[in-house]
């Protein structure tokens, strides 16, 4: 489930549409949108949580990403996700596994990489309210996209009032679970080089490569 959850985490959802795109939002958007692009790199702690109130699950997951460009590398207990914007290396450390596959825009459309830019194309947008995530003042706003058949129908942003940083995100898949996503300990002044976002067999003795290119 893990796994799961974080490769949903780069994918993209579907079922409601509003009438047209709020201005308001718009505006919250485009100032984080720029303020990223301002960024060449950052790192930060991220935690995870999978919650399905039907079912009764409630799990929890903390790591650290690293995001230049259009790469990021994704550290987390359970796996290690690395994309270097043409290859995507999944590591299992519980079996010493690597996957190694190639990197496909259209299946991958909410990387870490390019979930600023997301509500730019093929999805609609809405202020909900101005509200606090953690004592912080935030903008509250909902992502929707046009295509009713993607697999999750919505997904909220809190964005910081007053830097413009996304603090957290909930994405909502229509089997009732919600996949929360919060943003801490933020940098943005790094210089990681492009070999950080590879995956280097030699630093992983008797790692088994399963190649699905």
């Amino acid at each position: 489930m893990k796994k799961i959850s974080f490769i949903l985490m780069f994918s993209l959802f579907g079922i409601v549409a509003f009438a047209q795109q709020d201005p308001k939002a718009k505006q919250v958007l485009d100032a984080m949108s720029a303020k990223m692009k301002k960024t060449p790199a950052y790192s930060a702690d991220i935690t995870s949580s999978m919650v399905n109130k039907v079912d009764g699950i409630n799990e929890e997951f903390g790591g650290k990403i690293t995001v230049k460009s259009d790469m990021y590398k994704l550290e987390m207990d359970d796996q290690v996700v690395i994309n270097n914007g043409s290859t995507v290396w999944t590591y299992l450390p519980d079996v010493n596994e690597v996957n190694i596959d190639n990197y496909s825009p259209d299946e991958d459309e909410i990387s870490p990489s390019k979930i600023y830019d997301a509500y730019k194309s093929g999805y609609k947008y809405m202020f909900v309210s101005e509200t606090t995530v953690g004592g912080e003042a935030v903008s509250e706003i909902d992502l929707v996209p046009n295509d009713k058949d993607a697999q999750f129908f919505k997904i909220k942003l809190y964005i910081t009032k007053n830097d413009k940083n996304l603090k957290s995100w909930t994405m909502f898949d229509k089997s009732g679970n919600q996949y929360q996503y919060t943003i801490k300990n933020f940098k943005s002044n790094i210089s990681p080089k492009d070999s950080f976002f590879a995956f280097d067999t030699a630093k992983y003795p008797g790692v088994e490569v399963i190649d699905l290119r």
